[in-house]
């Protein structure tokens, strides 16, 4: 499955699954309802104003809760859904699968494991989507483990291939399958099935690092 393919296979099941749970569920999101969760993914793609503060604090970070607040009680649950299902705008379109692939994923797991239950999805059902998580992966672990200055990292997929995300004299691992290796480093640590290991403070440097984007 090419990445567009599997970009566009999380983003259908989610808002699937988004109907089928309704408004009110839980999500691995703090404080977030699933339609807090739709409000963010409209404001995301659609919001150009709002976008930033997704990721930048102050001023910006308020003015984006506000606008997500808005949208999402000027908007039907089911039409906020709706939205999200029919993609971002065309002009976003060639960006879809870089910009979304790990985020639709790592939101269907927000939803699905949201009330407590962190099962994973069965391995072959996802086992086309994990490999285009895992070629994501290998372009973005530097980014996504920016925050991790104490040690190095390795990160190990259970068919044993290996990203080495840092380079440092002691060497922490994240083993598992893609799809958890993604959670872990986008701040569902203990939502993920991902394995830590390493000498002592490796470890500890890798667990309590902030991830997140």
């Amino acid at each position: 499955m090419t990445a567009p393919t599997a970009a566009h296979a999380e983003r259908a099941s989610l808002c699937s699954l988004l109907i089928d749970v309704g408004p009110d569920a839980p999500t691995l999101c703090e404080g977030w309802s699933t339609a807090d969760l739709a409000a963010h993914l409209v404001v995301r793609e659609h919001n150009v104003l709002a976008a930033p503060g997704i990721l930048l604090p102050g001023p910006f970070a308020r003015f984006t809760e506000r606008t997500q607040a808005r949208t999402k009680a000027a908007h039907r649950y089911e039409d906020l859904v709706g939205r999200i299902r029919s993609g971002p705008p065309a002009l976003w379109r060639p960006f879809d699968a870089a910009a979304n692939l790990s985020e639709y994923y790592v939101h269907h797991e927000d939803v699905r494991r949201g009330a407590g239950d962190t099962t994973p999805r069965g391995a072959e059902e996802t086992a086309e989507v994990e490999d285009a998580l895992w070629r994501s992966l290998q372009r973005s672990a530097g980014l996504l483990t920016r925050r991790l200055r104490a040690t190095g990292l390795d990160l190990v997929r259970d068919s044993g291939t290996v990203i080495h995300a840092r380079k440092g004299d002691a060497l922490a691992t994240l083993s598992g399958r893609p799809g958890e290796i993604i959670l872990y480093l986008m701040g569902r640590k203990r939502a993920s099935h991902a394995v830590v290991a390493g000498p002592p403070a490796a470890a500890e440097a890798l667990q309590s690092a902030p991830f997140g984007i």
